[in-house]
């Protein structure tokens, strides 16, 4: 099911924070994102609920050590995926 990608501010943010460290993650990222509008559950994503101070929320990788975490949610009738941020392992968590 393609789902519409909506990134909050503060995934705009990491995402900008991580180009300056680090401009050739921006390729994995790109690829993850088109296969997470695909489809949020394709296994090569890892695609996995969150629990603790996270919960209610889903987690996917994006490389190595990259991690996006998102929202499936509900806009006018539709389901869409809030991206809320994006880092390394330990940025994320």
């Amino acid at each position: 099911m393609r789902r519409e990608l909506h990134p909050s501010s503060a995934f705009a943010r990491s995402l900008k924070r991580l180009g300056k460290k680090d401009r050739r993650s921006f390729e994995f990222i790109r690829t993850t994102l088109e296969m997470l509008q695909t489809d949020a559950f394709d296994a090569r994503l890892g695609s996995h609920k969150l629990k603790g101070d996270l919960d209610g929320l889903w987690a996917c990788s994006a490389g190595y050590d990259l991690r996006i975490v998102f929202e499936i949610a509900t806009r006018n009738d539709e389901e869409v995926i809030l991206l809320v941020s994006v880092g390394t392992h330990d940025e994320v968590y």
